[in-house]
Order: structure tokens, then sequence, then C-alpha cells
């Protein structure tokens, strides 16, 4: 990614920062056939024109031409960029910024950063594009399926110390689900397991071995055969909470993934999936003050 401290290396643009590639230490052919080999969801044409545009510069600044031969150890700087993406009918709220600081209301649907299919339509892209803030970066992330709070670094000169509140276990998280009630599954409790990732990648389980993931869960309220649950992750796994739910026989409602796959098709939002990061709590490392933020986004029992 962009590093503001070597400013002849390409700038946001549109509130998008440069991706960076790294040439293996051996190769053969010119920049432009490493290109077109390594990245080939662009293509050679596509990326011939991007450097004659000098839109791809090595990690001195220097525009790369087609014909320069191949480096190994370089580092090459670019845009991303994507031919089609799917528009979200969403918007994400602001409900805090300072100098060192932006809290944000994410919707349902929506990525914290690019990946796949989505670019422009994530919640870091337009908040550097809303907020003018080049620097911005997330101090963590919730899936595209999750709503709710996610916390951004304004400056590079600070992140760290905020960083260090998630590493260290210094701020309080807390969710709330809809998923089914069951009488004979006992709360509070807690969960504890050993998450890892499945055969399906993009999916994670649970296996025997030394747990790695903790979340305390209760009960908020009861409506028939559903409940609404607050959920307090004490480490920070993926997709943790919904594999600990779905574990207990308990999968959230309207989840894609947990306990089966079922995926809508592109472009339906009629069944968000009901996980809300709620709250955030935390001392802040840098003025001293005691910090609260709650979502604004409710969850409605069926």
């Amino acid at each position: 990614m962009h590093n503001p401290r070597h400013p002849h290396v390409l700038p946001v643009r549109d509130g998008v920062s440069p991706s960076c590639v790294v040439l293996p230490t051996r190769g053969q052919g010119s920049m432009l056939d490493f290109l077109a080999r390594r990245l080939p969801a662009v293509s050679r044409d596509g990326w011939y024109d991007r450097m004659k545009a000098g839109d791809v510069v090595d990690e001195h600044g220097q525009a790369v031409q087609p014909e320069r031969p191949f480096e190994g150890g370089v580092r090459l700087y670019y845009y991303r960029s994507l031919p089609a993406e799917p528009a979200l009918p969403f918007c994400e709220t602001v409900l805090y910024q300072d100098e060192h600081l932006v809290v944000a209301d994410k919707p349902h649907f929506m990525p914290v950063t690019p990946s796949g299919r989505y670019l422009q339509n994530t919640l870091l892209v337009r908040l550097k594009r809303r907020l003018g803030l080049p620097e911005l970066s997330p101090l963590h992330r919730i899936d595209r399926d999750t709503a709710g709070l996610v916390m951004l670094s304004v400056q590079q000169r600070t992140r760290g110390v905020y960083q260090a509140l998630f590493r260290d276990r210094q701020i309080s998280k807390h969710y709330e689900a809809i998923a089914p009630w069951r009488a004979d599954v006992v709360f509070p409790r807690d969960h504890v397991s050993r998450l890892e990732e499945s055969p399906q990648f993009f999916r994670m389980h649970e296996v025997p071995g030394e747990p790695n993931s903790h979340t305390h869960m209760q009960v908020l309220e009861v409506a028939g055969d559903w409940a609404r649950y607050r959920l307090s992750p004490i480490t920070g796994k993926r997709h943790q909470l919904r594999v600990h739910m779905a574990a207990l026989g308990l999968p959230l409602r309207n989840d894609p993934f947990y306990p089966v796959v079922n995926d809508p098709p592109e472009g339906d939002y009629s069944r968000p999936l009901q996980l809300l990061a709620k709250s955030l709590e935390f001392v802040d490392p840098v003025t001293g003050e005691q910090r609260a933020f709650e979502s604004r986004q409710t969850l409605v029992l069926p």
C-alpha cells in the first residue's frame, strides 16, 4: 500500500490507495511481461496503457515503462480498478470524528475495505473521499454481512496506540444478534473452542485442540421461537460469533454461510444477516478520556 513516508510513490486517487506487488528475486522478460502473468485480471493491453500513462511506478516513484527489463525484488505500485462494480443502495453514518479517530456506523452488505468486486463502494474508500482523509485506515474489521460500528485511525502517527487497544484486548466490543430460542440451551454462557479455516476457505469451523476463541453470550429478550442475544467476543477470530452460535444449534437469522452456504444472488438485499456491532467502550490512549460509542441501528425480532 501507499507509504506517505515516500512522497514520490503514487498518492491516494479518488479515495483509493495504490496497491503494491513485489517482484520475485528471479524472473525474465520485461516488467510488462511480469504484470501480465502475475495479475491477469488486467489484460496485457490494459497494463501497457497504464504503464504508458504513468500509472505504474517503482518504490522510488519512477514511472515503469512497458519495455523496462525485469528487476528482482523491486516493488511496483499501481491503482486497482474494476470495470463494473455493484451499486449499494445504502449509506454509512459518521458518529464521531476528531484528529485521531473516526467512528462509522456501517450498513449491512458494505465491505469495510476493497476486496473482490468492491472498491469504491467500500466503507474505507467512501470515507476517504467524503472526509478528505487520505491516511484513514480501519483499526479492526467486521464482515461485509455484519452492520454496525467500525473505528478508523485518521493519522499514521497515533495509529499504533489505537491498534494496541485491540491487540491487548483493552476495548470492550458488544454485538447484538437475532437467532432461534431454545429453552434447553442455558444462558448466560461462555463458548470456548478452537476455530480454523475449513476446506471451504471462506468459512471457519470448530476443530479439536487448544481453544483459541472465546465468546460471552446472554439473552436480551425472547419472542416465540426467536431471541435477541448480546454477544461479547473476548477474542477476534474470523466469523467467530456466527460459528459459535451455529455450533449451539442457534444459527444467526439469514446467515448465508452457517450452518450451510445459502448466499443470496447479487442485488438481493432482502435478507440481511441479523448481526450488529452495537457498542465499543475503551479509555482513549491519547487523551485519557473514557470513550463509549453505540450504533444507531437496531435489530427487530420476527
